[in-house]
């Protein structure tokens, strides 16, 4: 028997018990998940990417582990459901515009403290005065410095559209900005190099395409050292007391966290590891979240149809956003329908083998997305299901 067919067995012997489609997260592996991220980051503290777990819970295990420290969230009301949950480190990773988000802020003193938002904009400065209302709390602020490399000039950018502030000068300009600004700290940077963090440097099948990233992702991190010391440096000059320099992602960490001015790395999907984490030469981890859909139809010979699993992630829409099917091995989607709303013939010789309420496991795409469509995790540790936690769907927690 394989390591996938005995995943497979183990997986229908603990959910046995449980009505299909049912979502599991496989303790063992997201726990040697956890293990392997603090390895690769050398020592320096891993910041938990929340979007990427969607589970107050898994977020508590994780953190309780050495080696982890923080939330970096996503939006501002998770960011102050998770405050006033118990967690005191939440780093808010993207702008917001949530006035009464701002308003609730700057009125507690505790969320003020456990807090730090995002901004690269003095207009974002603005709407948090703006969004007040006689709140005086000292709000926390973090840069965010844009890592795009870009050649020939600027006129080709390899990276993703996020900061305006690309140079030392103008993250510095951001700076003073914050400085002059009565009720603001300044106390981080973030930089999160997407193009290198979440991008595989080995796609299957494609050796020319994974070459190429590889020599892209390796100018982008020279050119990325260089230029976040130097932010960094001008920073510290507006703001001796800047607290935290964080960096990197998941398939970046152990690059991110060698250079000297990052504090601290930030990581969530290599935690649960969705497929998209299949594809990089530099780490391998053991996938550990998964959905399964029941067998309801065997339309014919190699062929069955289960019920849903057209849940497709985020960005650029592709074949590479789609779960896929994993357990057992061997079967495909039909390349005329794809994964539907409500039903997805799999074609392939295993089907055979399928009978009506059988299982078919799936790895999604991204990590925590998975978690909008299911209320709850079942914990797996061996063959059993150990626990049952609610995701934020769970808790009635729809963010975005």
């Amino acid at each position: 028997m394989t390591a996938r067919a005995a995943d497979r067995a183990r997986y229908d012997r603990a959910t046995a018990h449980l009505d299909a489609p049912v979502a599991i997260v496989d303790l063992d592996a997201f726990d040697a998940n956890a293990d392997d991220l603090v390895r690769r980051a050398g020592g320096k503290p891993v910041r938990v990417a929340s979007k990427s777990v969607r589970c107050r819970a898994l977020l508590e295990r994780v953190l309780a582990k050495d080696g982890f420290a923080g939330i970096m969230s996503f939006t501002l009301a998770e960011s102050l459901w998770l405050a006033r949950s118990g967690f005191d480190d939440v780093l808010l990773a993207y702008p917001s515009a949530d006035r009464s988000g701002y308003a609730e802020l700057t009125a507690d003193p505790e969320l003020a403290r456990a807090v730090t938002v995002m901004v690269d904009d003095p207009a974002q400065l603005d709407l948090v005065d703006a969004s007040r209302e006689g709140g005086g709390e000292v709000v926390r602020v973090c840069l965010e410095l844009d890592t795009s490399l870009k050649l020939l000039g600027g006129r080709v950018r390899v990276g993703a559209r996020r900061s305006p502030l690309h140079s030392p000068a103008q993250v510095a300009g951001m700076a003073r900005a914050v400085a002059r600004r009565p009720g603001f700290e300044l106390v981080g940077i973030m930089a999160y190099e997407g193009h290198v963090a979440g991008v595989g440097d080995a796609v299957a099948g494609r050796p020319l395409r994974s070459r190429a990233i590889w020599l892209m992702q390796a100018a982008a991190r020279r050119e990325l050292a260089e230029r976040r010391a130097a932010a960094v440096r001008a920073v510290r000059a507006v703001a001796p007391g800047l607290e935290f320099v964080n960096g990197g992602g998941t398939g970046s960490v152990q690059h991110t966290a060698a250079e000297d001015a990052v504090t601290e790395v930030a990581a969530g999907s290599g935690l649960y590891v969705p497929r998209l984490f299949d594809n990089y030469t530099s780490f391998r981890g053991r996938p550990a979240a998964l959905f399964a859909q029941p067998v309801v139809r065997r339309p014919g010979v190699g062929v069955v149809t289960v019920l849903g699993g057209g849940y497709p992630a985020s960005g650029a829409a592709g074949p590479d956003r789609l779960p896929v099917p994993y357990l057992p091995e061997g079967l495909r989607y039909d390349p005329r329908e794809g994964p539907g709303e409500v039903q997805t013939p799999l074609l392939g010789s295993p089907a055979d083998d399928l009978l009506i309420g059988d299982r078919v496991w799936f790895r999604h795409a991204k990590a925590g997305e998975l978690c909008e469509r299911f209320d709850a995790l079942h914990l797996v540790e061996g063959d059993r299901v150990t626990a049952t936690v609610p995701t934020y769907r769970g808790e009635g927690r729809t963010f975005l």
